[in-house]
């Protein structure tokens, strides 16, 4: 398979996967808009993954154009579900602390194991 059709079927892997464990698994309290909100973040959190690219507040904020409020809302639910894993790093100017996280290793295992690994 060519690499660009191996890194399309990644993706459509990865989308597929998301939105099965978000959509087939709501949080309780949770509204729909939440739970779409969840899908479009994990989308770009992913292409920044992909990219290698920080995946902390600020790198989020810069790449979406939403508040520190409304990044932090949605990840919070994102770690609360399971599918990233937070980190409290140094943040960029090397004097206080950051959040950083990663998409997890299990959802990366579901993904592994969809032959898209």
């Amino acid at each position: 398979m060519t690499r660009a059709l191996k890194t399309q079927w990644h993706n459509l892997a990865f989308s597929g996967l998301i939105l099965h464990e978000i959509l087939d698994h709501p949080l309780e309290d949770e509204t729909p808009q939440a739970r779409l909100k969840q899908v479009g973040m994990m989308t770009i959190l992913y292409s920044m993954n992909q990219g290698h690219q920080k995946l902390t507040l600020s790198n989020i904020m810069e790449i979406t154009a939403l508040t520190r409020s409304g990044v932090k809302e949605t990840v919070d639910l994102l770690v609360k579900r399971g599918m990233l894993k937070e980190k409290i790093v140094k943040n960029s100017m090397g004097r206080g602390t950051a959040r950083q996280f990663e998409i997890s290793e299990k959802l990366l295992e579901k993904l592994s194991s969809l032959g898209a690994g």
